[in-house]
């Protein structure tokens, strides 16, 4: 981390600050007193920094009213101050296999900037409408009270709404619980839908997430997405979107998340034609869409094999500053023209300045900051969320190929998914781990699938070495 700019370790001065606050809760003047809603948190089972809570209601007419609850940090977390200047430095938080160093001290985020369970807080509410065919048709953006009624894991609703399950024990604890988050789970399909009909990119990475036993590493695990995790993904997207219009039409600059229009598209469009598709010249998201659901449906189960190689050709996204009436890049992957993170401020500081700059525009205040020093923080955070993307995909490398040590000369099935000067790399299931093949990479490609030999590890340096066979 040191290597990169990022600070593991907070400051005398932020952790003398930590311990001095206390919960960001306040009376009910505070804005809007929402604590009477049916809010809940879904997230991974052992999350504790929980930015986000959501709810939804039927509406007479057909529509539906979609809240979501954003932590109010930057009520603790005050501009200047010895905490903001170690959030500002790293701008993200970092997590390894071997440990997560969190953007904040985690009293705050784990506790007092979290909308914990039970308890009440402060937040930044983006209430929208939606139709039945998914367009968003009105959305207001306030401050709240509100209470997490309900704290919930990502695979027991996914399990629920699937139908594998029954409702998990704290559903059932709420009553009229299950209800809304079936509604929720419409809704979010209804929104997902008009995005891919727009041209959003449906694509199905896996993460790779450690598995400890009693403290010690055993496994790297590929984690997909479920049916819960789109909802929030879904309801978080729209968020954002009202959030960066929201600003627009208060005449505010913003920092937007922008994917742009990819360089290399001329090699996507070699990829797809090596499976026998053919995009257009000039970059389309749509076509890229229409190509993503024909091979989903052609070949399910490698589908996650071809997004990856799809995500790494279509780059990476970036922060970028953009003015009232300014026309940005985007962001090619959502479909999206207005787009600024916001949902995440106790895990990214994009999403702090975010919330400041929306509490200004909220009060009829001056942006807190200037035009020069946004655009410095957004070309800060995209330098820091590399950085940080670096590290963790560093100590990733070196948790693989600890688990594998003991495993040269066994045989894997395996998919390539790099091929240059630079080297052949390809990826193995069990455990989720990525290699170079240093014997036997001639004629590989992208996309293809090898039967390789694992010859040598080095833990310290993350490095695992295959050699092909077949």
């Amino acid at each position: 981390m040191m290597r990169r700019d990022l600070l593991p370790d907070f400051s005398t001065d932020a952790m003398a600050e930590a311990r001095s606050l206390v919960a960001a809760t306040c009376a009910p003047a505070h804005g809007r007193d929402l604590r009477a809603m049916l809010w809940s948190s879904i997230d991974n089972d052992d999350s504790r920094d929980l930015d986000q809570l959501t709810v939804a209601e039927a509406l007479a007419d057909g529509t539906a009213r979609v809240l979501v609850a954003i932590a109010d940090v930057d009520a603790l977390v005050r501009e200047g101050s010895a905490i903001d200047a170690h959030a500002r430095a790293n701008t993200t938080s970092v997590y390894t296999a071997a440990q997560v160093f969190t953007m904040l001290p985690e009293v705050l985020s784990t506790d007092l900037t979290s909308l914990g369970e039970g308890v009440d807080r402060r937040a930044v509410v983006v209430d929208m409408v939606v139709r039945p065919d998914g367009s968003i048709t009105g959305s207001d953006v306030y401050l709240a009270l509100v209470h997490n009624r309900a704290k919930l894991a990502y695979d027991g609703i996914a399990a629920w709404l699937d139908g594998a399950s029954p409702p998990p024990e704290r559903v059932r604890a709420v009553g009229g619980m299950d209800e809304r988050l079936r509604l929720q789970d419409r809704i979010a399909q209804q929104l997902r839908r008009r995005r891919f009909e727009h041209g959003a990119l449906a694509l199905a990475t896996a993460e790779a997430q450690p598995v400890f036993d009693g403290g010690a590493l055993t496994d790297l695990v590929a984690v997909k997405g479920n049916r819960a995790k789109e909802l929030i993904e879904d309801f978080m997207i729209a968020a954002n979107s009202v959030t960066a219009r929201f600003l627009e039409g208060r005449g505010s600059p913003s920092v937007r998340r922008v994917l742009r229009s990819p360089e290399r598209w001329a090699k996507i469009v070699l990829f797809a034609a090596s499976l026998g598709e053919a995009l257009p010249a000039e970059p389309s998201n749509a076509a890229l869409s229409a190509f993503l659901t024909r091979r989903r449906e052609a070949a399910p189960d490698r589908f996650a094999d071809l997004s990856l190689t799809v995500v790494k050709l279509l780059g990476r996204g970036e922060y970028v500053l953009e003015l009232p009436g300014q026309a940005g890049p985007g962001h090619f992957g959502l479909a999206i023209a207005d787009y600024a993170h916001s949902t995440a401020p106790n895990r990214r500081f994009a999403d702090l300045v975010t919330q400041r700059l929306v509490k200004a525009a909220l009060s009829s205040a001056e942006p807190p900051y200037s035009v020069r020093d946004l655009g410095a923080v957004a070309s800060h955070c995209t330098a820091q969320e590399d950085n940080a993307a670096k590290v963790e995909r560093r100590v990733r490398k070196s948790a693989a190929a600890l688990l594998l040590s003991s495993r040269i000369g066994e045989r894997f099935d395996a998919f390539v998914t790099g091929a240059s000067p630079k080297g052949t790399y390809v990826r193995i299931d069990r455990p989720a781990a990525e290699g170079r093949v240093v014997d036997g990479f001639e004629g590989l490609a992208v996309g293809d699938r090898v039967r390789v030999e694992l010859v040598a590890t080095d833990f310290e340096r993350g490095f695992i070495d295959f050699a092909r066979i077949a």
